[in-house]
């Protein structure tokens, strides 16, 4: 038999019956033939049930593959095809072995975590050994995430790898932690999550193409990433801080914003007063120098009557809301009699 190939169970059928029946089984002997030995009807009886029995076994190579999965097929342990949907026969155990597996199915692994009861609400159970590592600044960070994945060579994905799922799981987890511990915390938590992904999922990719894991990565995401519960507070302290930082900042540039042209425009304000100031002394010098000039070209005509006329403008400019009284000198007697009316000239004068 080992020698035989068969197409499909048919053809395995139609040999059994053949090697343990015999092609005119069915016909009954003639009367005057002489009936057979109780030995030879004992060893036909034992022939069909050992046939009954063959068949049952080689009909239990039957099976089914749907029109999401596909099998592999071994025979005597070593790999021989890879099959597709429909209904199929091998050699059941132990000549032949098969896997039947999904193959168009997106696979979860979970890191970090794994989910209890998916809800709703879905419930979580944390795993510290796995979600806590180090950033580059050496500061711990719990990161919790979730690789999807498709098998795309079922054969290689079988025997490549043992345990497929663990597999996968240390090989993420160590891609994550050498990409978490090149960046900063800061980053880690805030603007850097979409590019840790990318990142984290292309080193996935590479480790698993030099397994030869004949999977492809659909996709990674961060589920969650935040300090661990001991120093929760302390960050929680830090962000607040950090947003304090950020809102004296906004402020500050808000008054700077407002200040500044005010600023700028006093000062543009002043710049025009002192311009015009300058205009205005410079016109005043001028006239002053003129009339100095005047002066001196009419003192040497009467000194007596300029000096008297300088002497009384400039008490008119030094003091302007004092009453003066000029008093002749060459009057006699005294000021108080002039004042009081007494003879003599005098004059008021009140500005």
């Amino acid at each position: 038999m080992n020698d035989m190939k068969f197409d499909d169970l048919e053809d395995v059928i139609q040999f059994l019956k053949e090697k343990f029946f015999g092609r005119s089984r069915g016909q009954r002997p003639s009367e005057g033939a002489p009936k057979e030995p109780t030995r030879r009807h004992f060893k036909g009886g034992l022939g069909g049930i050992v046939g009954v029995f063959l068949l049952i076994f080689l009909g239990s190579g039957v099976y089914q593959v749907g029109p999401d999965e596909e099998a592999v097929l071994l025979r005597f342990g070593k790999y021989v095809k890879t099959v597709g949907p429909g209904m199929h026969w091998y050699f059941p155990t132990p000549i032949g072995k098969r896997y039947v597996v999904k193959t168009t199915k997106v696979y979860r692994v979970e890191i970090g975590f794994k989910t209890i009861d998916i809800g709703p609400p879905a419930r979580y159970k944390d795993i510290p050994e796995e979600s806590l590592m180090f950033t580059g600044d050496e500061s711990m960070i719990d990161v919790d995430f979730s690789v999807q994945y498709k098998i795309t060579n079922l054969q290689d994905y079988l025997f490549n790898v043992k345990d497929q799922y663990q597999t996968i799981k240390n090989a993420a987890e160590s891609a994550l932690r050498q990409v978490v511990g090149s960046k900063g915390i800061e980053e880690t938590l805030t603007i850097g999550k979409e590019g840790i992904q990318e990142e984290t999922r292309e080193k996935l990719k590479e480790i698993l193409e030099s397994y030869g894991a004949g999977i492809m990565i659909i996709g990674l995401q961060l589920q969650d990433v935040g300090p661990p519960q001991e120093v929760m507070q302390a960050f929680k302290e830090v962000a607040n801080a950090r947003e304090d930082r950020a809102r004296f900042i906004n402020e500050a540039n808000g008054y700077r914003n407002d200040i500044i042209p005010s600023a700028r425009g006093q000062a543009f304000q002043m710049v025009n007063r002192a311009e015009a100031y300058k205009e205005r002394r410079i016109k005043e010098s001028e006239g002053d120098v003129a009339k100095f000039i005047k002066l001196s070209e009419a003192y040497p005509l009467g000194k007596d009557v300029t000096k008297t006329r300088m002497y009384l403008e400039t008490m008119e400019r030094t003091m302007p809301n004092v009453e003066k009284i000029i008093v002749d000198p060459e009057l006699k007697g005294s000021i108080l009699n002039l004042i009081g009316g007494g003879a003599g000239a005098n004059e008021k004068t009140n500005n």
